[in-house]
């Protein structure tokens, strides 16, 4: 699937099917003990990304690719970041402004990250936004918004493990009509292999059904 159809498809499912699932799993509302892990994985990944930056982040223009309900574009903000935050799916958009803290301005805006309208920035975070892009697709991706860092790109994948892979090739012997977008499991060597820009390894969370790699672009 190309990148485009696999943006079209991400965007159907977060507007059409999960975003009411999506809004509850990233607020303080209960839910199941699985939804529980999960939100406790993003919530360890998530401060992780931010411990790569500076505690500061006063004059510095990050783009938050793939925000979803804004919760790592909320804490840039709260630095002093001066933070867009885009998605491709409206209503995610909608729930992370109503969320933003009082009294912070954030660029919200809907489309395609790799939208070179949006210019320039010091650093990129794309939390559990291209776990569902082919290894060549997410490639591309990454050099072309490498482009236009002057920081760095942290960003998250789904490693490539036994596990995970035994899923994945499970997964895809179902029907596709209500299944989310599937998630493509990645190799930080492979991915590193495809790509002009420097990519490093952070740190991997296990939390329940959460698996997911914490890698890092530098200029």
């Amino acid at each position: 699937m190309s990148y485009d159809a696999t943006l079209t498809r991400v965007e159907t499912y977060f507007d059409r099917t999960a975003t009411k699932a999506w809004e509850a799993l990233t607020s303080d509302a209960p839910v199941s003990g699985v939804r529980a892990t999960v939100r406790a994985g993003r919530d360890r990944m998530r401060a992780i990304l931010l411990s790569q930056m500076p505690r500061d982040l006063s004059g510095l223009r990050i783009l938050d690719a793939g925000c979803g309900t804004g919760a790592l574009a909320h804490e840039m903000a709260l630095r002093g970041a001066e933070v867009v935050a885009i998605d491709i799916s409206p209503q995610l958009v909608d729930i992370a402004r109503r969320r933003a803290p009082d009294g912070v301005q954030i660029d919200f805006c809907t489309g395609d990250m790799l939208d070179r309208g949006l210019g320039t920035f010091d650093h990129v975070t794309a939390m559990d936004s291209l776990i569902y892009y082919s290894e060549a697709d997410l490639a591309d991706a990454l050099d072309a918004l490498a482009t236009r860092v002057t920081g760095s790109i942290l960003f998250t994948v789904a490693p490539r493990t036994p596990l995970l892979m035994a899923m994945w090739r499970a997964g895809k012997m179902f029907p596709r009509a209500d299944r989310s977008p599937t998630m493509v499991p990645q190799s930080h060597a492979r991915l590193s292999r495809r790509m002009a820009a420097t990519l490093t390894p952070v740190t991997r969370v296990t939390s329940g059904f959460y698996i997911s790699h914490a890698l890092k672009v530098s200029a």
